[in-house]
């Protein structure tokens, strides 16, 4: 047995050489090869006579296409130069078959004397780790590249729902496709059924922003037959994909002709058209395209570009139905409120503003109406709710105090109590807020209101002068609330001189409230407003208080009342024809009796005798 410090004997050593699982090779000092293993010939498919005595790198170091490898850039000639050890994996070994093989090595110098003598170069067959090692990266590659498709997606799903403003929304559409997804882009939209027209309302490009521009507009009319790839997704809901022989074929109708107008201005080797469509109707198409320079499209890009159609189909899908719910519910609207009557030197206005829902209707309403003893009556109330359901009650409690204010010639604080108790016993109808106010006065005035105000936001009176104040008297409960819990509650009466050329304003809370503002912020806002509008018609008058308040979120009425000069309207003066009064009510109404004068003999208060 040998000792601890003696060295193996040769033939061991050899054994360990041959058998290790490596492939080796030795070299000489100026990098010859004088010796290696079975598994390096296993490795290379080269016998070991095949190898000795020829330069390792010049026989076998390649790069990854074969190609020779510059020494000055061989790892393992250094080591023979400087005695350092090296390792590397991104080498390649050169076969006897010709092929290259993938290896990872460690190289050291043989020193001998404290000189370098040679080197030893220990490699593995780095084939399946390589392979292993791709496979991995392009698995990653393909997720990275899907995760980016699908943040696109999401990306654009989110603009596709911020508008229900079709053609904006096409705009946007084509704008973030290029360059993400196209040089250039172009949405076309068929319009309304019944008609072959389609219109090409947006085409963007990387290159060329005016050409794309000029391309926008109304297309010939759509072909009942075509092979033209456009007709075919507008009437099939075809995917397409066009290559460079695709686009180079001929057109064969006028409608053909102006898409492939978009390819000659914007350029194009590789397309893709998808349709913008749900599963029972085809809106219109999209077009992307590729330009020199750009790769190809592949059946991926098709798959997510189709997707991103349905998308935007389902988002004109949506914004369709919302515009026609907002067409019904505007006609029931504009059915349930009030033609304003026309009364003779009084100017009147009126206007409704819709909540932000697609119902667009609910519970807030004006009316104005002439009495049977010729006084004039200005109303403003709000129903609980903001649906079907609370316009429905709104034109029911308008209706009920039409009829008791026009059947009772009573103080409105009378009417508000009767009022109330018919909504408890004879309704279904919530909880209401309201004002009942008559303009009293002879012809030429001078003009007072007489009103009550069943917890309503205050009337806003504002002289010519500018001087605008809010009416707090006559305030009284809720309508719904004193009848049916018996609570014994009564509404007072309130009066008030209204001065020449005053302006008295109605509203409903949706004016002077919101999440954003308190209503006493919102009070204070509108007193301003009305003061600095004092002197403008009445119609602008409104218009332009709405513009600069912009409530938002609950619907809105105005009911607003010009008072004329003082003596304007006198009995010796020449009778004026009524006054047209603008009001949100359907253009085929009129209000009832609005044509027709009383003369006011008294007030409600007292016995009533009318004079026609």
């Amino acid at each position: 047995m040998s000792s601890p410090d003696r060295l193996p004997a040769p033939s061991f050593l050899k054994a360990v050489f041959d058998a290790l699982g490596a492939g080796i090779y030795v070299t000489d000092a100026e990098g010859r090869v004088t010796a290696a293993n079975p598994w390096a010939q296993r490795i290379l498919g080269r016998s070991e006579d095949e190898t000795r005595g020829h330069d390792l790198h010049d026989l076998l170091h390649r790069d990854a296409d074969g190609r020779p490898v510059p020494r000055e850039e061989c790892r393992v000639l250094e080591v023979l130069a400087d005695g350092r050890p090296a390792e590397g994996s991104n080498d390649y070994y050169l076969r006897a078959d010709g092929t290259v093989t993938p290896i990872i090595w460690a190289a050291t110098a043989l020193m001998q004397d404290d000189r370098v003598a040679g080197a030893v170069i220990v490699f593995h067959d780095f084939t399946l780790h390589r392979e292993t090692a791709e496979r991995t990266a392009a698995h990653l590659a393909a997720l990275e590249e899907l995760t980016g498709r699908m943040s696109t997606v999401a990306g654009i799903s989110t603009v596709l729902v911020s508008t229900l403003d079709i053609p904006e929304m096409l705009r946007r559409l084509v704008r973030l496709l290029v360059p993400e997804l196209a040089d250039w882009a172009a949405a076309d939209l068929i319009q309304p059924e019944g008609t072959q027209e389609v219109q090409r309302l947006a085409v963007h490009s990387w290159h060329d922003h005016e050409a794309a521009q000029s391309l926008e507009g109304p297309l010939p009319p759509l072909p009942t037959r075509s092979a033209g790839v456009l007709s075919r997704v507008l009437r099939h809901a075809e995917n397409v994909l066009l290559d460079a022989a695709d686009l180079a074929g001929q057109p064969d109708s006028p409608f053909a002709q102006a898409h492939r107008e978009l390819f000659d201005h914007l350029g194009g080797h590789s397309a893709v058209v998808v349709p913008l469509y749900t599963r029972r109707k085809v809106y219109g198409a999209l077009t992307v395209a590729r330009t020199a320079g750009s790769p190809a499209y592949t059946e991926a890009d098709v798959l997510v570009l189709a997707d991103i159609g349905r998308r935007a189909g389902l988002v004109m899908d949506n914004a369709l139905l919302f515009y026609q719910q907002r067409h019904v519910a505007e006609t029931m609207q504009r059915q349930l409120l009030t033609p304003l009557p026309q009364i003779n030197r009084l100017r009147m206005a009126a206007r409704y503003r819709p909540a932000q829902s697609a119902a667009e209707i609910g519970g807030d309403w004006y009316d104005s109406f002439l009495l049977a003893d010729g006084v004039t009556t200005m109303v403003i109330g709000d129903v609980a709710g903001h649906d079907l359901q609370a316009a429905a009650h709104m034109a029911e409690v308008r209706n009920m105090l039409r009829a008791l204010a026009w059947d009772r010639q009573e103080p409105p604080s009378l009417i508000m109590r009767r009022l109330d108790e018919a909504m408890t016993h004879t309704s279904d109808a919530p909880m209401a807020t309201a004002i009942l106010a008559r303009i009293e006065g002879p012809p030429g005035g001078p003009w007072r209101m007489h009103w009550v105000n069943a917890g309503h936001p205050p009337p806003l009176l504002v002289t010519d002068d500018g001087h605008a104040r809010f009416l707090e008297e006559g305030h009284g409960p809720l309508l719904g609330m004193t009848s049916a819990l018996h609570l014994g509650l009564n509404w007072p009466d309130a009066r008030v001189e209204l001065p020449p050329r005053s302006t008295l304003l109605l509203y409903t809370d949706g004016l002077v409230e919101s999440r954003s503002r308190p209503i006493d912020t919102g009070l204070a806002l509108l007193r301003r407003h009305a003061s600095a509008l004092a002197r403008r018609e009445v119609e602008d008058f409104c218009d332009e208080l709405l513009s600069r308040i912009d409530p938002s979120g609950d619907d809105v009425a105005l009911l607003a009342l010009r008072l004329p000069s003082a003596g304007e309207g006198a009995e010796d003066e020449e009778p004026q024809p009524p006054h047209p009064a603008h009001s949100p009510a359907a253009d085929d109404r009129a209000a009832p009796g609005s044509r027709v004068e009383y003369t006011p003999v008294r007030n409600a208060d007292d016995e009533v005798r009318r004079e026609p």
